[in-house]
């Protein structure tokens, strides 16, 4: 139910589309790691949150968070070697930022609950 999983799981959609039509030559290549990657999202947002305690939740928030980091990077990729229209990166690099910005916001607010239960002990 998080949004933060919810739009994780919009941006595989929105790679996956994408690069069904990238060159076959990249399909062990760049394909497999930008899939990689942003699979790596949701699926750390949900086991995260399916361990006990906030301090695993935050460590496998913070691998999604390094994940959406590098899906930009693929994204910037794929650009360059023009596999991807300037629009249709700039679409997938707004989407994983909003992932990202979701993210941070969750790091942010469990960090603080934290901070203040250590602080009432």
């Amino acid at each position: 139910d998080l949004v933060a999983w919810q739009k994780g799981m919009d941006l595989v959609a929105g790679v996956y589309a994408a690069t069904r039509t990238w060159p076959k030559e990249e399909t062990f290549g760049l394909v497999n790691q930008i899939r990689r990657a942003v699979v790596s999202i949701p699926a750390n947002i949900a086991e995260g949150q399916g361990r006990f305690g906030a301090k695993e939740f935050q460590h496998h928030l913070s691998i999604a968070y390094g994940s959406s980091r590098e899906v930009e990077t693929h994204v910037l990729i794929a650009q360059r070697l023009e596999y991807l229209t300037v629009a249709h990166s700039e679409q997938l690099l707004d989407q994983a930022a909003e992932v990202g910005r979701v993210l941070l916001g969750l790091l942010r607010s469990l960090r603080a609950s934290r901070a203040e239960r250590s602080d009432e002990q």
